[in-house]
């Protein structure tokens, strides 16, 4: 079996979609273009992470879809982690159609302040999504993990995901990698975080990138997280400003010498706690 742990769906009016770089993506991605990248590469179930990251009713939407997408096992939606009400916010989504398969929450943290996973509030919101099951999923600067440290270490109940295993800068060579690796370790050394191996091919630079530049990130992801601890993520459709579906899947196997079972899909089974029993194909 292999999941997909990072996908996404989007409309062309997407606003994240706006600058001139992204015109590649910008259009209408649905249902069935995702089913038909699956299916090429002989994926068997994916989760599906809201786009859109400014109202509720985009992770509605995504729960709708999983509603009556089978192969759509586990949904990371989005809610504002500061509101008093969210307990009351999620509540609601786990009532809507496809609400069973809410699996987390996660949040843009590189736009926004430095301080914010560390604010009172924040961190309220934070132990709401951990105390109903949920896992907590974050995208982060490279020089924010220092944040996830102290979240992670605060929280040790709680799951806690990295996004593109903590975006290292993947452009600026040995000083970038050493940036990494210095305030990884401390986020790795937490048994309760996991890391996505996702878009690391938009780390790189789109038009010239080598499975060889993002070795030395995988290598020591491996290294410090362990394989029990990473995931395969797709990022797809935004894995298209560097390279195609079947591209990106084939570059992580590469890189660990083949579908490695727990990146490719026993990770994402245990840390999102999908039912993955009598899954249909894709294809």
């Amino acid at each position: 079996m292999i999941v997909d742990a990072h996908v996404q769906l989007w409309s062309a009016d997407n606003p994240r979609l706006a600058a001139a770089e992204y015109t590649p993506v910008r259009r209408d991605f649905g249902v069935s273009d995702l089913k038909a990248k699956l299916s090429e590469s002989e994926v068997d179930a994916c989760v599906l992470v809201e786009a859109g990251g400014t109202t509720s009713s985009d992770t509605t939407r995504c729960l709708e879809i999983a509603a009556w997408t089978p192969w759509v096992v586990g949904v990371v939606g989005w809610a504002p982690l500061a509101d008093p009400d969210l307990g009351e916010i999620l509540g609601k989504h786990r009532a809507e159609p496809g609400g069973q398969r809410l699996v987390a929450l996660h949040e843009r943290v590189y736009e926004l302040p430095e301080d914010f996973l560390d604010r009172p509030a924040v961190r309220a919101g934070l132990a709401a999504v951990a105390e109903l099951g949920l896992a907590i999923e974050l995208a982060v600067r490279a020089e924010q993990l220092p944040s996830v440290t102290r979240l992670a270490q605060a929280m040790p109940h709680a799951r806690i995901v990295l996004q593109q295993a903590g975006s290292p800068w993947v452009t600026g060579g040995v000083e970038g990698l050493n940036d990494w690796q210095r305030e990884i370790a401390p986020v790795a050394a937490c048994d309760n975080v996991r890391a996505k191996l996702s878009g690391l091919v938009t780390l790189a630079h789109w038009d010239r990138w080598s499975v060889d530049d993002l070795r030395p990130y995988v290598d020591h992801a491996v290294q410090v997280f362990g394989a029990g601890r990473l995931m395969f993520g797709s990022d797809w459709p935004m894995c298209q400003l560097a390279a195609t579906y079947p591209e990106s899947l084939r570059a992580i196997a590469s890189l660990l010498g083949g579908l490695h079972r727990d990146v490719f899909a026993a990770t994402a089974v245990s840390t999102y706690q999908l039912d993955v029993g009598d899954l249909p194909r894709t294809a």
